[in-house]
């Protein structure tokens, strides 16, 4: 396989300091690549592998980056701390294997890789890195090891590396520039010192000078920490050389560290790249940094630059502004987004970069805005960089930013406010009513120090979102279906541990505020939903909708319960589609908290369900002046109560117990570290397992416990349909659907046409067998706009239906039942039945917005988080 080796080629200078650590050690370079090799002999080299890294600044993460780039496989260098991140990543790119620290010890953990991501890496295939757009959605950076060689040595000529160096690492090795650092110094022989401080920690300057750093390089927020740190005022002996990139630094901070570096005959700098580069496009020679400190200079050895118009032609011209172009050996092979984008060769020879800039007289290139940072507001074509540097020449921090509705600044301080508006306004020459300006502490940053525009973004749009609804936008709808949740503007509703309820009332409230919504929307953030919003148009009247068929299936069995119940006609098998869509709503909303070990986020759904329940048990009680232990202590189905001694409430609420009897059973199971490994490591062949564990159970139980007639109601006579539903949910190809297919006509059939002892059993199982081929092989069904609206409105109330659709025939409708034909009376009872199932399901929801939008009243920061 194509690999390469930052190491191997310098190790043979012997013991040469390659790596300083914080607590004082040192590895030299034999030993560095003696560590190296022994982390690719853990990999393998059978199969080109994708490694994902946890990308702390340490010699465990230096060591595994180097070993597995000299194996010849992939590695992703992931942020250590966010756990959402790589979540992602781990459900798009499947990675084999992953490295991290785990209960204080870093370790190296084979992960499972599902056949449908099971398609071959490239070859040339050496880097993944995360990087994101404006609107903030994540995205990887292809790089290859051709990319990252050149990138290193063209980076390492015109810094003049040597073994004389020694780095300060201060970037993190996720982020393409503080990998450069370490790749650039590795490649030249140099050493690399780990401070295992940041800027501002007191002992930082101490400890880069004491170990001899002679480089120092920093993005403009680093500067300006720097600064407050009062760098320039400690004396250096070793240090010959900074550098910035990242942004542009302020002119102020370029001159002083210009002239700094000067004075004690060393060099400052100033450089341009971006991830998709590999690191570095652009550099100033320090011998040209002149009073044009906006330049971003000349393209790096091996590189060249170009700028372009709108439609693609070069402008030879100079001060001409156009798209800026960068091609060379180092612009990446493409973007990927999931693990097939993997096996894709190099795609971009052209960078455009999305940077508009101007070429001067000299020959350097000089940034003056940003290709997405304009809009044309009100016939003006607005440049928000351009409005920056108005801000900033009158003393204003700002970020700028806006769209053809209006120009939105957010400014530090609350006393520059009315000053920043009359300012913009001035120069944009907007009326001053699509201005606005707000106030903040401080910017939302990157990891690189940059200011993230994208949370920016986020926020002007969803306070427009706000402000146009009537009921709050998707933050407060959100606020009051997870109630009493704290929601977040990057929580989604998998991650805030939503169920197959909360999934109907969300999409109702969302629909309500005319939002579209897309397949998957389940998973997109709070943020991204409410982008959406602000940016959607109002929907037209339509004619038809596509429904998720669960949905429809929810609808199908609360009508059959409510039938079967009222009628006994031999149609008993709604129940049984309902516990198979426990299973499969699980496995839809759930699984990814089982498998983490969130036991308490599968048990969550329960409460919207068991809080009515035992208001009903409460009644019954107060009714009889008796407790009724057994539905107390959810147990009734087990046969050992009666309703005639008000042991428990009637039998039908047998279904209830058994729901949250399989949720317990759900949360056991994966309560166990060694199960929940190995539902991690294969989850499909794991819920086969746990399929012929149900249906052992429900053909060996009954000989061992003898419940008579009752034993229908008992878990393990149920538990099996649940993980039906389960495995439906998880079969993602069509070899897996099959195998549920095969399996549900082995023992549902077994149960319709041999152990079958009346009409009503085998209605019952071929119901169910149709209502799970449904599941797997018809995920939406398409009905008319008014039919859909109507299904979503029962399917929201399908368990309130279930635990109060009785009370009309046998409570509100008593009166009359002897006075009604019995086909009419059991039309009204019916009918009744699910309209106050309705009713009561609107009124629980009422209580709980009710309450949501209280606390979201008592809390303005909710999506602070």
């Amino acid at each position: 396989m194509p690999s390469i080796d930052l190491v191997s080629g310098v190790s043979l200078g012997g013991q040469r300091t390659a790596l300083l650590l914080a607590d004082g050690r040192t590895l030299c370079y034999a030993e560095l690549d003696s560590l190296a090799q022994r982390f690719s002999a853990r990999l393998g080299q059978a199969e080109k592998q994708l490694v994902a890294i946890a990308a702390e600044a340490s010699e465990h993460a230096i060591v595994a980056y180097l070993g597995a780039l000299r194996a010849g496989h992939a590695v992703a260098m992931l942020p250590p701390c966010d756990n959402r991140l790589w979540d992602d990543f781990l459900a798009a790119f499947q990675p084999d294997f992953t490295y991290r620290p785990l209960d204080g010890r870093w370790r190296l953990v084979r992960e499972a890789r599902c056949a449908r991501v099971a398609e071959p890496l490239h070859p040339d295939l050496a880097l993944l890195l995360m990087t994101s757009g404006s609107s903030g959605a994540a995205k990887a950076v292809r790089l290859s090891y051709g990319n990252l060689e050149a990138n290193a040595r063209s980076i390492a000529a015109y810094l003049e590396l040597s073994s004389d160096d020694r780095a300060a690492l201060v970037l993190p090795l996720h982020y393409s520039y503080g990998l450069s650092v370490l790749n650039s110094h590795l490649i030249a022989g140099a050493s690399v010192l780990l401070p295992g401080a940041s800027i501002m920690d007191s002992d930082f300057l101490t400890t880069i000078t004491d170990g001899g750093c002679t480089n120092l390089s920093g993005v403009p927020y680093s500067y300006e920490l720097l600064e407050r740190a009062r760098f320039r005022e400690v004396e250096f002996g070793t240090l010959r050389m900074m550098t910035v990139a990242g942004g542009q630094l302020r002119p102020d901070l370029i001159r002083l560290y210009r002239d700094h570096m000067r004075a004690r005959g060393g060099g400052f700098f100033v450089m341009y790249g971006q991830t998709e580069a590999t690191a570095r496009i652009a550099f100033v020679p320090p011998e040209s940094l002149s009073d044009r400190e906006e330049r971003i200079g000349v393209a790096i050895p091996g590189g060249s630059l170009g700028i372009v118009d709108a439609e693609g032609a070069p402008i030879r011209r100079a001060d001409i502004p156009g798209e800026l172009v960068y091609r060379g050996p180092n612009v990446m092979m493409g973007y990927g987004a999931k693990r097939c984008d993997l096996l894709r060769g190099a795609e971009v020879e052209t960078l455009n970069t999305g940077d508009i800039a101007v070429q001067d007289e000299h020959g350097f290139f000089r940034i003056v805005g940003r290709k997405s940072r304009f809009a044309k507001i009100a016939g003006l074509r607005i440049g928000f960089d351009v409005m920056e540097q108005a801000l900033e020449r009158q003393g204003i921090a700002a970020a700028v930013l806006g769209d053809d509705r209006g120009l939105h600044a957010y400014v530090v301080g609350a006393g520059s406010a009315g000053r920043a508006h009359r300012i913009l306004a001035e120069v944009s020459r907007l009326p001053a009513n699509l201005v606005r300006v707000t106030t903040r502490g401080d910017f939302p940053r990157l990891a690189s120090g940059k200011v993230d525009y994208g949370c920016l973004q986020r926020e002007m749009l969803e306070g427009r979102a706000e402000a146009r609804s009537e009921r709050g936008g998707v933050p407060d709808a959100y606020a009051r279906v997870f109630y009493p949740l704290r929601v977040g503007r990057n929580d989604s509703f998998v991650s805030l541990g939503g169920d197959s309820l909360r999934f109907l009332q969300l999409a109702l409230e969302l629909e309500r505020l005319g939002l579209e919504l897309p397949d998957g929307w389940e998973r997109l953030s709070v943020a991204e939903l409410t982008h959406r919003h602000a940016a959607a148009r109002p929907l037209a009247r339509m004619q038809a909708t596509e429904l998720p068929v669960d949905l429809v299936l929810r609808v199908i069995a609360i009508l059959l319960v409510v039938v079967h119940h009222e009628t006994l006609w031999p149609i008993p098998g709604g129940s049984g589609v309902m516990m198979l869509l426990v299973g499969y709503s699980l496995a839809r909303f759930q699984s990814a908290h089982l498998l983490a070990g969130r036991i308490w986020h599968a048990l969550k759904p329960a409460i919207d369900v068991l809080i009515p329940y035992f208001f009903i048990v409460a009644a019954y009680a107060v009714a009889w002046q008796a407790a009724p232990w057994a539905s107390m202590t959810l147990t009734g189905n087990f046969g050992y109560a009666e309703p005639e001694r008000h042991e428990m409430i009637p039998y039908l609420y047998w279904f209830i117990e058994a729901y949250a009897q399989t949720l317990l059973v759900f949360a056991l199971i994966f309560a166990i570290p060694i199960l929940r490994r190995l539902a991690r490591a294969r989850p499909f062949a794991f819920s086969l397992g746990l399929l012929v564990f149900a249906a052992a159970a429900r053909f060996s139980v009954p000989l061992l416990f003898e419940l008579g007639n009752r034993q229908i109601f008992a878990i393990y006579w149920v538990f099996h349909l649940a993980v039906f539903g389960w495995c439906a949910g998880l079969a993602d190809t069509p070899v897996r659907k099959i195998v549920v297919t095969a399996s549900a006509a082995v023992v549902l059939g077994y149960l319709a046409f041999w152990e079958s002892v009346w009409l009503g059993t085998t209605v019952k199982y071929l119901m169910i067998f149709a209502a799970l081929s449904a599941l797997l092989y018809l995920p939406r069904l398409r009905l008319p706009a008014g039919v859909g609206r109507v299904v979503m409105q029962v399917a929201v109330a399908a368990f309130p239906i279930y635990l109060f659709h009785r009370f009309v025939p046998e409570l509100l409708m008593a009166p009359v039942a002897g006075r009604l034909p019995a086909p009419g009376f059991q039309l009204l009872a019916m009918a009744g039945g699910v309209t106050l199932g309705i009713i009561a399901g609107k009124a629980l929801a009422a209580v709980r917005n009710l309450r949501g939008r209280l606390a979201v009243g008592r809390q303005p920061e909710l999506l602070s988080a």
